[in-house]
């Protein structure tokens, strides 16, 4: 829902986020299946409206047990 409006997304996701939380502290969602939402979650709050739709279209983004790549700071 919502791939072709960010800003509606990211209201979405938010919302979601309070969701998780609680089915978190009910003990519904395991804290490995929380932390995956919340890093996709924290990728698409944080990314440009550019690329928002970049995200979206990585299958690899979605797989289970994704994580952000570790930046390389070498200079």
């Amino acid at each position: 829902m919502n791939f072709d409006n960010p800003e509606a997304a990211r209201r979405q996701i938010r919302q979601m986020q309070v969701d998780w939380h609680q089915a978190f502290s009910e003990g519904v969602l395991p804290q490995y299946n929380r932390e995956g939402l919340e890093s996709r979650a924290f990728r698409l709050l944080s990314c440009s409206d550019d690329e928002w739709i970049s995200w979206l279209d990585n299958d690899n983004f979605w797989k289970p047990g994704w994580r952000p790549e570790q930046e390389d700071n070498e200079d």
